[in-house]
């Protein structure tokens, strides 16, 4: 069980839905009585207020949990495809739905593809979100050498595209990267050595890599690692707004799909 926001929505919606339903069922009934024929008697504040508050929590649960939840990127590990003060929305229903804070499957929808970008829980702290790109399938054999990346031992296609220019690390190297059926850029900063890596991703796991190869803790480094599929959250499909004081807002990134 994972104490996050989703439990707080939980929890409020379960204590609003019980003292509406505790009233309606118990109480009023009793008041009515009490107040005599043709009298409408008061309804105590809290009622009312778990009246109104319930329908309006209860729907925001069910987005949040089932179809789209917001993130905000807090960091540049996955630049260019996706800069610090990125705020994204988050398929939910991509991969199939899950209850919240248990994060049960309920039903199965389909199964991330390699070259999604991916948020999921942090295997060793599932409180803290992490968005990588999805590399690694289970039973891969992945390798990272020399800012390279392998994948069953056929390199994937890495194609040089000029110098970044942009909001931070302006003059890192760009390159266009195909995985599998995705094509992406990603960067690589000069003078930074290669994180090299030789596993294979175990039955059940994924890999995950950002974008921003020379400064990302991803798979590649042991407090990430493979990542379980039940700690997957859902697929990052679109950004809806990007505030990162002094330069906020960036105009041109507000409704850009996620690639």
């Amino acid at each position: 069980m994972i104490f996050d926001f989703s439990f707080v929505l939980v929890l409020a919606t379960l204590v609003t839905g019980l003292v509406w339903a505790a009233d309606a069922w118990f109480f009023k009934p009793r008041r009515l009585v009490r107040a005599g024929s043709g009298a409408v008697p008061g309804e105590p504040v809290l009622v009312e207020y778990a009246r109104s508050f319930f329908p309006i929590i209860l729907i925001v649960l069910v987005i949040r949990s089932f179809l789209f939840e917001p993130f905000r990127i807090p960091s540049d590990s996955m630049m260019p495809t996706l800069l610090d003060g990125d705020f994204i929305f988050v398929n939910k229903f991509t991969y199939g739905l899950r209850l919240p804070v248990a994060n049960t499957e309920v039903v199965r929808l389909g199964s991330p593809q390699r070259g999604d970008v991916v948020v999921f829980r942090l295997p060793s702290d599932p409180s803290t979100n992490y968005i990588k790109r999805l590399v690694g399938l289970p039973g891969d054999h992945i390798v990272v050498r020399e800012k390279r990346v392998y994948v069953n031992g056929q390199p994937q296609a890495l194609t040089p595209d000029g110098l970044y220019e942009g909001f931070g690390h302006t003059g890192a190297q760009v390159a266009l990267e195909q995985l599998g059926a995705v094509p992406h850029r990603v960067l690589h900063i000069p003078g930074r050595p290669s994180y090299d890596f030789d596993a294979v991703v175990p039955a059940g796991h994924y890999f995950m890599m950002g974008d921003n190869r020379d400064n990302s803790r991803d798979s590649r480094f042991p407090e990430v690692g493979f990542v379980p599929e039940d700690l997957i959250v859902g697929k990052a499909v679109r950004i809806w707004l990007n505030w990162n004081l002094p330069n906020a807002p960036i105009w041109s990134r507000i409704g850009g799909a996620i690639h």
